[in-house]
């Protein structure tokens, strides 16, 4: 099965909720105030959260009106169209230096660990020296998981004992990274602290470091969410946003999950670029996003092509 198909089987229940219930309103009611609120209450229902599904609507009031559709499919295409937008440009990761840095952050069970290690392999599929910090030190389960990855993947793992200062395993790392000339370091870091200043403390700390073992090096902070969370993950990641300057999403979990429309909802309110998406359990399942692609899955019919 293809990237699409396995996109298009993940957003199943999404479209199936989302897309069914707008070919519902359309083939049975006028485009009036009636069928505003109803398919507000569609998009909501579809996770698409109220502040995203207003503005969804809020939209194609004023397009309806500017360009005086009228039909079904004509509203249909301008819904498809305005979701596109919505996603954004497709903001690939910053690998323009040797090396560049990804810090990946994000709460724990969200699937971070394994999203590493599908990006090692990605990386290393793609011909890079990949090289991964154990910076999760608080919990020894941590470390264990993400070096089973790492050997999956192929790719070199720095790591110290478990209640280590995460910042001495990122040091380490970054030195091993110049020495064994790889090009990308992946640092994974605790997906709970104690509060928010612990957390904002840790990472300004590594945060240091990378700039001065590393100075002008391409750096990505991603945060991992799962899809299957819905409106908790816009929430995770506002909250990891005022103690990170986040610049993408790995979006985990979305395996047929009902809850697809939080792409939507995380583009629209956090106006951070999904960079990854994950749609299945094998090590090849992370794919860069593609905004077309998604709603393509989302709005086409089942017999596209590849």
């Amino acid at each position: 099965m293809g990237f699409f198909e396995k996109l298009k089987q993940g957003l199943k229940k999404t479209k199936n909720g989302l897309i069914g219930g707008i070919n519902s309103l359309l083939s049975g009611s006028e485009i009036n105030d009636d069928f505003y609120d109803e398919l507000e209450e569609t998009l909501i229902l579809s996770d698409i959260g109220a502040k995203t599904s207003e503005d969804i609507v809020s939209g194609l009031r004023q397009r309806v009106k500017e360009q005086k559709l009228s039909t079904p499919d004509e509203v249909r295409a301008a819904l498809k169209e305005m979701i596109r937008e919505m996603l954004g440009e497709d903001t690939p990761l910053d690998l323009s230096t040797v090396p560049s840095v990804i810090l990946v952050i994000g709460v724990n069970g969200v699937g971070k660990t394994t999203a590493i290690g599908k990006l090692s392999n990605q990386l290393k599929q793609e011909g890079k020296r990949v090289l991964v910090a154990a910076a999760d030190t608080f919990r020894a389960a941590a470390i264990e998981q993400l070096n089973v990855w790492t050997d999956r993947a192929g790719v070199e793992i720095i790591k110290h004992n478990e209640g280590s200062d995460p910042a001495s395993v990122v040091y380490d790392a970054l030195d091993a990274a110049k020495s064994r000339s790889a090009d990308v370091v992946i640092i994974d870091t605790a997906g709970r602290l104690h509060n928010k200043s612990n957390l904002m403390n840790e990472l300004a700390k590594i945060s240091r470091i990378v700039h001065q073992k590393a100075e002008g090096c391409a750096l990505e902070v991603l945060i991992a969410l799962d899809a299957t969370t819905g409106q908790n993950a816009v929430n995770q990641a506002r909250a990891f946003n005022d103690a990170a300057d986040i610049t993408g999403i790995i979006l985990t979990k979305l395996d047929s999950s009902a809850k697809g429309g939080i792409v939507i909802s995380i583009a629209n309110e956090l106006k951070v670029p999904v960079k990854l998406v994950s749609v299945g359990e094998k090590i090849d399942d992370l794919q860069p996003f593609s905004a077309q692609d998604f709603v393509d899955a989302l709005f086409e019919n089942d017999d596209r092509e590849e």
